[in-house]
């Protein structure tokens, strides 16, 4: 969709992420304006203002807040800032996306979530895999019944980023407790997980889970030399969900196999459906179907309406996937659409991973809603 009015964006956060996905997808998009860009250190900023034609740069992120230009607000900075920077945002009035996860506790997010509510202005976390065109195709064969009654749901978040000890971890909690198991995959991936097979499967109703340390020595950001850190990277889940369904999940960041290596397998009465998020052989994304009379499963060619402008299943994932994530977020602002995966979903999102956290440490079975969202 295209028209007159555009959206004024202010991005925060000029990192290797935000010039592989999000400032492409700005700057794909007719309907968004690129106003500003910050960050802390004003090269980085300038050169990406030079890259995708920003027109102005802030090394302060409450003047690009301010900045009347800027209707919404990109938060694409490290995990601690991304719920001070987006409160920040919403009380200046401003729509505001925010990367994951956008709170460490689940209460904090709700929190942020009913903000945003009561100043009227709208919200979005960064789940980036909702917005892959084989994922949203499952998401409409189980809404409009294609699958059935849906039986059984396997997602699984994994590839090799931190198999090798000396490529250096960053997904480390600056207060993290070093004498106990740390949470990690089950965060930086089960957070996208997690809000994929809630929105395919319904709300979870129990979990239960195991976490693991495999590479127990390995650089850490922000320290020199070897670390002995017993960092969670691999992380596997049951799930029981209030439809009656049941889930598998996995996440790792020491399984061999490419980027993103995302996998959703549902299987329902009437069909089963999988989507492959694997880089291979220049192709980002492959989606399978069989019915209960065809059980072989057989590759869907989805139609090129289905892609951003300008893009193919050869396109890189992360801006494949995070320009349809724009073109969708815009529209919602400009049309005042419904909006979608909002900071609620979020929330929700990491209140699952609290709940499998607890479950590990407790050795139980968690029951959710834990959270009494406002």
């Amino acid at each position: 969709m295209s028209g007159e009015k555009k959206l004024g964006v202010g991005v925060i956060g000029a990192h290797a992420w935000a010039e592989q996905a999000h400032l492409p997808g700005y700057h794909a998009y007719d309907r968004a304006d690129l106003v500003a860009i910050c960050d802390t250190v004003p090269e980085r900023a300038e050169a990406l203002a030079r890259k995708f034609g920003i027109r102005k740069i802030y090394t302060d992120a409450s003047e690009l807040i301010n900045d009347p230009e800027v209707e919404m607000v990109d938060v694409c900075t490290p995990t601690d800032t991304h719920l001070p920077l987006s409160l920040a945002a919403i009380h200046a009035g401003k729509h505001v996306i925010s990367e994951k996860p956008l709170a460490h506790d689940a209460k904090d997010a709700f929190a942020a979530a009913a903000r945003a509510q009561e100043k009227g202005v709208r919200t979005k976390l960064g789940f980036t895999f909702r917005y892959s065109p084989a994922i949203r195709q499952i998401k409409t064969w189980v809404d409009d019944g294609t699958l059935g009654e849906i039986f059984h749901v396997h997602g699984l978040e994994q590839n090799s980023q931190f198999l090798d000890p000396t490529y250096p971890l960053r997904q480390v909690p600056q207060d993290a407790d070093w004498t106990q198991l740390i949470p990690s995959s089950i965060v930086g991936y089960g957070s996208h997980l997690l809000d994929l097979v809630r929105w395919c499967a319904g709300e979870y109703q129990s979990v239960i889970g195991s976490l693991h340390n495999y590479v127990p020595e390995r650089i850490v950001r922000g320290y020199e030399g070897m670390q002995r850190i017993p960092v969670e990277d691999g992380a596997v889940a049951l799930a029981e969900f209030a439809s009656g369904a049941q889930g598998i999940l996995q996440t790792s960041y020491i399984a061999v196999g490419n980027y993103p290596g995302v996998e959703l397998r549902i299987y329902g009465s009437k069909g089963a459906a999988v989507a492959r998020l694997v880089e291979e052989n220049g192709i980002a994304e492959t989606l399978h179907f069989a019915t209960p009379d065809a059980v072989e499963f057989r590759k869907i060619d989805l139609p090129s309406a289905a892609y951003p402008p300008g893009t193919t299943l050869h396109t890189p994932w992360p801006e494949l996937y995070y320009r349809n994530l724009i073109r969708f977020w815009v529209d919602e602002i400009l049309d005042d659409l419904p909006g979608e995966c909002t900071f609620y979903d979020g929330a929700k999102s990491q209140e699952t991973v609290n709940a499998i956290v607890q479950s590990f440490r407790e050795r139980r079975w968690v029951d959710l809603p834990k959270v009494e969202a406002p």
